[in-house]
């Protein structure tokens, strides 16, 4: 009997090893015996895209973004490859593709590129042929013919993408965790498995630097209203389901507390206190292809001032050097870099309607000896800045201070 269609998404630890592969086509095999066309998206083995990054920036501190592209794709086609054997052997029709083979069209921004169109016949033509059709996640391909990936976690994007252009019943993202945690299970022990989670707090979560979904997958998940079920390759448990809304009660404020270690913060010393300083700034560093997080500028008592601002780690030394330039420009002082310092958030579609939440936060750091450097909030988080070496203490007293173990 004929079910209809379901799009798998597996992980780099789904997939590390020889019995993990395995593991993984005995999984997709039992789905395809239930009696469900599958496609199956696959990342690239365990830490096989770290490892090729390492190689390139030993040959070249600053490779071109587009042979970065070309080098880092080549993790993806190993493991489709693999698993389509594996499938194989089971004695199962598959039939393994890259990016470009299934007509998944970006734009030409090497190491980010976006989706702009999915040309999905050739994958509709396998499936109608029997087949388990497996596709190379994290890449697509120019009208140029050129080869591009689309960011990290960007295998996601290309399941969530897929799971749209193909109108499956679910997307399901198998990881090494067993669904989305309130918190980082491996910082605080008593972190709580949450059944279903809406798409703008996992859209928050994810851009915060919560590990399990990459927040461009999200964004394209809310826009078209594709349900994710993200759960464990390990174990047949069912895992936390992205939706639209949750039925929620009245007192869950919190939802989740995140953790990134990615950030670092630059700082321009006695900018000038004129308009269009900061424009200048933000404008160059906007054209570089720098993406600045949280910004933060004193109140001038002088006719100077300091401006200081985040951006991902992987982006330090080109956000810097950018800046330094135009701080000579605008004739400012230093330009000071801190890698020093990790963002600690809270997350939580119930903050809209509860007052007092931020004291709450701060309150818990200071008791905790937390100094905060820098502060952002939205409508549903708050983020602050603080010293790495914090990171995870903060994290444990706000998951305790907001209930979120009970």
């Amino acid at each position: 009997m004929h079910k209809g269609l379901i799009v798998q998404k597996f992980g780099g630890s789904s997939v590390a090893n020889l019995s993990r592969i395995q593991n993984v086509a005995r999984r997709v095999v039992n789905y395809s015996k239930k009696g469900y066309d599958l496609v199956v998206v696959v990342s690239a083995l365990g830490d096989t895209t770290d490892e090729l990054i390492e190689l390139a920036h030993k040959i070249n501190p600053e490779p071109a973004e587009r042979e970065m592209d070309m080098l880092l794709s080549t993790g993806e086609q190993i493991s489709v490859a693999l698993l389509a054997m594996a499938i194989h052997k089971l004695g199962y029709e598959a039939i393994s593709f890259t990016g470009a083979q299934v007509g998944i069209i970006t734009d030409t921004s090497h190491t980010r590129a976006r989706i702009l169109k999915i040309n999905a016949d050739k994958i509709k033509e396998e499936l109608k042929n029997g087949k388990i059709v497996i596709v190379a996640g994290f890449q697509g391909v120019t009208l140029n013919q050129d080869i591009t990936t689309l960011g990290r976690g960007g295998s996601d994007l290309t399941a969530v993408a897929l799971a749209k252009e193909l109108c499956a019943r679910e997307c399901q993202i198998y990881t090494d965790v067993a669904g989305i945690y309130t918190t980082d299970p491996h910082i605080e022990r008593r972190a709580k498995k949450i059944s279903r989670i809406t798409y703008d707090e996992m859209l928050e979560m994810a851009s915060l630097g919560a590990q399990v979904m990459q927040a461009r997958s999200i964004e394209v998940a809310k826009k078209f209203n594709v349900p994710i079920h993200v759960r464990s390759s390990f174990s047949k448990k069912s895992g936390t389901m992205i939706v639209r809304e949750v039925k929620r009660m009245e007192d869950v404020v919190v939802s989740g507390v995140t953790l990134n270690k990615k950030e670092a913060k630059i700082t321009v010393c006695n900018v000038p206190d004129r308009p269009g300083v900061a424009a200048k700034i933000f404008k160059e560093l906007s054209s570089g292809g720098i993406s600045v997080d949280m910004i933060v500028q004193n109140v001038s008592h002088t006719r100077q001032t300091d401006i200081s601002f985040t951006v991902n780690k992987s982006g330090l030394s080109k956000a810097s050097r950018i800046t330094k330039k135009i701080a000579r420009q605008i004739q400012a002082d230093d330009v000071l870099e801190d890698q020093d310092i990790a963002r600690v958030s809270i997350v939580g579609v119930g903050m809209k309607s509860h007052p007092g939440v931020a004291a709450k936060m701060f309150e818990s750091l200071a008791k905790n000896k937390i100094n905060i450097e820098m502060i952002s909030t939205s409508d549903i988080s708050i983020s602050c800045i603080i010293k790495k070496k914090s990171g995870e203490t903060a994290v444990r007293a706000l998951h305790e201070k907001f209930g979120l173990a009970k």
